[in-house]
């Protein structure tokens, strides 16, 4: 049996959550050789050094590419993505997998995407088609769609779309959301054991807030961005704040120093570099919203009935459930929203919410097509035109 090497990378916790279930239908496998690559945050000290869960989830981690700099800036993330695309390539070439499979659009992925391309290595990319006009993953995630054979996307309008942009319907899949088949096959802890784990006695009203730069905004620094939405929470002394961390983006740092200051002069204020999945997805059940501008909010968060408060054009342009609130980059509109959500019977209209990235078994779905693909793909792709339809 001719056995395929899947060379699986993942760059930050949220991912890997995401990926989590795809990996271990890889690693159980008869059929198919499981290489794992980790880099980006994974690897760093302020961001809780998120390598170690992978590790004691029993995943072997062929290599590890330590990509970040200390400088959030512009220039410190391409000098990352410079550092990035030597270490992919010397991996590959050590490696030598048959397919190389990302999810998502962030600029470690791009590069892994980008240098397997060079390579003639065939990729597949998982979240394509989507939009979040706030932020430049839009155009990462776009770009590794022209440079992927296969693609797995989370809604038909994303398929649509990753058709549009060129690629074969034959090898566009619309299998719901990785992270949405996780919710319901992971058994989340008891708020007791919950509360343990994290150290934290939850309160009667408790709120979840992850909060990222939003790198294509021209009018807000990321300190004025995070200042309007720590303005905004200030005030409400019974309410349990549960900080996790931003991402590894320009402006993350400044915006998770930010936060260690309010956390520090807040009592009701908590700040976690990584809960890690099953904690983060544990607490969703005994919060009463979710606030930021993580794709969690839009994606994971409405198979709990509670709400978002999504907040600017991080995510703009992504498909919603009816329980999405959307505010700008507003302090007051943000603390309307926090009260909008207390207001007597705003839950009863979220009961029952549609989650539209519910697409069932999606990992399996995922492997079985990996299975049957023939990874060599021959010759170039063509780009298919809309009106072949």
């Amino acid at each position: 049996m001719n056995i395929k090497k899947v060379c699986v990378i993942t760059g930050s916790r949220a991912e890997y959550g995401l990926l989590k279930l795809t990996i271990s239908e890889i690693s159980k496998s008869d059929e198919l050789d499981l290489q794992l690559i980790v880099t980006g945050s994974h690897l760093s000290e302020s961001f809780g050094n998120t390598f170690k869960e992978i590790e004691q989830d029993g995943f072997r981690i062929n290599k590890k590419l330590r990509i970040l700099t200390d400088d959030e800036s512009s220039l410190g993330i391409l000098k990352s993505i410079s550092d990035s695309t030597t270490q992919f390539a010397e991996a590959y070439q050590e490696l030598m997998p048959d397919l190389v499979l990302v999810l998502g659009d962030r600029y470690e992925i791009f590069s892994a995407s980008y240098t397997a391309y060079i390579l003639r290595i065939p990729i597949a990319h998982i979240h394509g088609g989507e939009k979040t006009e706030g932020a430049y993953d839009e155009a990462f995630r776009h770009s590794i769609t022209k440079m992927s054979r296969m693609h797995f996307v989370s809604t038909e309008e994303y398929r649509k779309r990753v058709i549009q942009l060129g690629e074969s319907p034959e090898f566009v899949f619309n299998y719901g959301a990785p992270g949405v088949e996780a919710l319901k096959k992971i058994e989340l802890y008891t708020k007791e054991n919950l509360e343990n784990k994290i150290n934290l006695r939850l309160k009667d009203k408790n709120v979840l807030i992850t909060y990222h730069p939003e790198t294509l905004n021209q009018d807000l620094s990321p300190k004025e961005q995070i200042n309007q939405l720590l303005h905004a929470i200030q005030d409400f002394r019974d309410i349990n704040f549960i900080f996790t961390k931003a991402n590894a983006d320009s402006g993350g740092i400044t915006i998770n120093n930010q936060i260690e200051k309010f956390v520090n002069s807040y009592p009701n204020a908590y700040l976690y570099s990584s809960l890690g999945q099953m904690n983060y997805l544990s607490l969703l059940p005994y919060v009463d919203g979710v606030i930021g501008n993580s794709s969690s909010g839009i994606i994971e968060v409405p198979s709990f009935n509670i709400p978002t408060i999504n907040i600017g054009r991080r995510q703009e342009g992504r498909i919603s459930a009816e329980s999405v609130i959307n505010v700008s980059t507003d302090s007051e509109k943000i603390k309307k929203a926090i009260e909008e959500i207390y207001e007597k019977g705003f839950y009863k209209d979220y009961k029952n919410v549609t989650n539209p990235y519910d697409g069932g078994e999606t990992s399996k779905k995922i492997i079985n097509e990996i299975k049957k693909s023939n990874c060599d793909f021959g010759k170039a792709k063509s780009f298919y035109d809309l009106h072949e339809q």
